[in-house]
């Protein structure tokens, strides 16, 4: 069966399509039924069947004769450390670890929250969780203490499990103090905290409240799985919220386990034994479903990397870590690609390395602009699979699907809607747009298993955020268009689509066009008041390592790009050069804080932000063209 055939009988007999699918889950009890509604728009999957995460992820391979095989590949350069972890030594070492939870009185529907580096530990909590019934919450290591508070006192856990440390190339990153001081701002208070000590800094223990993550251990009687309902809270997830109070996504067991599950081979296209590479973190999405939860649940070999794309040591890392381990599909952020791009223009690196094992590359978390696309078709000789999906969503929407058929590659879309997804473009009124008109994407509901059915305690906020503006449909957030051969193309958020002087235009469009010039690495528009014309768009553009030619030049030549591809009508005349953008640890640009300090208004500093300082040399660019003046 090839794509459409796939797609077709989902669309024929959605249920039927899942139930199916649902056949390859070690259920305790088999769900009755797969989609149950509860009415304003709300909606459940697999709701009466019984299961756990942590067996289908781990115990069932050992069971079936597969204890020895590698789950978890642990490669550290920061701290020049490698190791493996094979499935019957993770049965064991999750077990035991949960057995010490459910003897401090962790159970079923107790929430837990990690705060953890990118080390296998952090997989073992989540994994010892799920075992319990109990649901985590990862908050992404090292963040503020203030922002950890606000999740404490969401989540309200019964426990913190941490590290003492993070590493970071050339620093320790406390974590200790930040979770000591998140602690004291929270209003709840965790029952106790499990603390993993590095050796690379230990950690001071608060008599009473802290325990060390090995002795803790000791002597307790290993924990079974338990089994919970299919709409049991898997974990919560938390995702940046516009008020600035975060929004914590709600992940259901059962649908989580058979979506992850599908996507493994019709998606990513590995089969049990197979490695499979996401080189992302823990604390956000990708890290749960396709570092721990997606790669374990279908027998495959995940690896966990503490590093970064450049700098430990150099621009070859990404392809001395797929060449060594034998990654066959490898996932990354384009943001990482085109650091790697911007260090090593002309691919030296990738000479360096045999890279037969790799089939195939993912890029999702923020617009593969076609030029980051090429570039990397070039280097590796391997399909590039743009694709795209959210938080809330938890694993891709829209995509090749390599496993099921590999389709043409059009640049600057990540293909089709998935089963589960009828995607449309909306116009402010909800009425679909025709054929390759700019506008709302949206996807029909009910939404697919393992998507969000609500937010944690925020059943209206969650209708309010997603469901209310297109009434029968779930609101991404994004723009973009849809073509004749059905294609999806995301071309900003919501918010990035600016209006100039009553022309609606994408700065995904005009990012598109300036990441074409040979000597930019990476670049974003942003939308600027303007008395006249209402909005205008402003360019950064950052220039690839060794470049040394005059600023001004390159920005003239990109206003005359913009006007050559997309028209006068686009208005680009403002742009310079900036060492840096400001992005999020997982490498989304903070447009919307770039727009703030544009347009001088006041903006709370993301949480999720990689370096404040970066906003400050933005300001200082800005105030060159005349804007931020404050």
């Amino acid at each position: 069966m090839g794509y459409q055939d796939v797609y077709d009988s989902w669309k024929s007999n959605p249920e039927g399509f899942w139930m199916e699918a649902a056949e390859a889950i070690s259920w305790d009890k088999k769900p009755s039924k797969a989609l149950s509604d509860l009415g304003d728009h709300m909606y459940e999957w697999f709701a009466d069947g019984m299961v756990n995460t942590c067996y289908n992820a781990v115990d069932r391979h050992v069971e079936a004769g597969r204890g020895e095989q590698t789950a978890i590949i642990y490669d550290s350069p920061i701290t020049h450390t490698k190791r493996e972890i094979s499935y019957v030594e993770l049965r064991n070492r999750v077990a035991n670890l949960a057995g010490a939870l459910r003897a401090k009185g962790i159970e079923k529907g107790d929430r837990v929250i990690i705060y953890m580096p990118m080390i296998p530990e952090a997989l073992e909590a989540m994994l010892a969780c799920a075992r319990l019934g109990a649901v985590h919450s990862v908050v992404f290591g090292g963040f503020a203490a203030n922002e950890l508070a606000v999740r404490i006192d969401d989540a309200k856990p019964k426990a913190i499990i941490a590290a003492s440390c993070g590493m970071e190339p050339g620093r320790v990153v406390h974590y200790k103090p930040l979770l000591d001081g998140a602690i004291d701002l929270a209003e709840h208070k965790p029952d106790f905290c499990v603390i993993f000590q590095r050796e690379q800094e230990v950690a001071q223990l608060v008599e009473g409240r802290d325990f060390n993550w090995h002795g803790f251990q000791y002597g307790v009687e290993p924990a079974d799985c338990v089994p919970v309902e299919g709409n049991h809270p898997a974990y919560i997830l938390y995702t940046s919220g516009t008020t600035g109070q975060p929004k914590g996504v709600v992940r259901p067991t059962g649908g989580h386990l058979v979506a992850l599950n599908w996507t493994m081979k019709n998606v990513y296209n590995v089969d049990p034994g197979d490695v499979f590479w996401a080189a992302s973190d823990v604390g956000w999405v990708v890290g749960h479903s396709y570092i721990c939860y997606g790669p374990l649940i279908h027998g495959n070999t995940t690896i966990v990397f503490e590093g970064k794309p450049v700098g430990t040591p150099d621009a070859g890392t990404f392809w001395r870590v797929i060449s060594e381990h034998k990654v066959k599909t490898f996932f990354t952020a384009p943001t990482a690609f085109r650091a790697v791009k911007r260090e090593d223009p002309k691919g030296e690196y990738v000479k360096k390395y045999d890279l037969s094992c790799l089939d195939q590359v993912f890029l999702a978390g923020e617009r593969a602009d076609p030029d980051t696309i090429v570039w990397a078709q070039e280097q590796l000789q391997k399909p590039i699979i743009d694709h795209w999906w959210q938080t809330e969503i938890g694993y891709p929407a829209v995509c090749n699907p390599v496993g099921i058929e590999l389709l043409p590659v059009k640049l600057g879309s990540p293909s089709v809607p998935l089963p589960g997804f009828d995607m449309q473009v909306l116009d402010e009124g909800g009425n679909p747009l025709p054929a390759g008109e700019l506008g709302a994407i949206a996807a029909k509901l009910p939404l697919p298993p393992g998507t969000l059915p609500t937010l944690w305690n925020a059943d209206d906020r969650f209708r309010k955020s997603y469901l209310t503006t297109f009434p029968g449909y779930y609101e991404t957030g994004d723009a973009g268009m849809i073509d004749e051969d059905g294609y999806v193309y995301i071309m900003a958020r919501t918010d990035d689509v600016i209006n100039v002087a009553g022309h609606r235009l994408s700065t995904g469009g005009m990012e598109e066009v300036l990441s074409g010039h040979p000597d930019v690495a990476e670049c974003a528009v942003i939308g600027v008041t303007d008395q006249l014309k209402g909005q205008l768009p402003l360019g950064f553009l950052c220039l690839n390592a060794g470049c040394n030619r005059e600023h001004a030049e390159i920005v003239a030549e990109c206003v005359k790009l913009v006007r050559e591809k997309i028209g006068p009508v686009a208005a680009f005349k403002l742009a310079c050069v900036v060492d840096r953008l400001p992005k999020t640890r997982s490498g989304k640009i903070l447009r919307a804080t770039m727009v703030k300090i544009a347009d001088n208004e006041e903006f709370k500093m993301p949480a999720t932000i990689d370096d404040p300082a970066i906003l400050d040399e933005i300001r200082e660019a800005l105030q060159t063209l005349g804007y931020a003046k404050g």
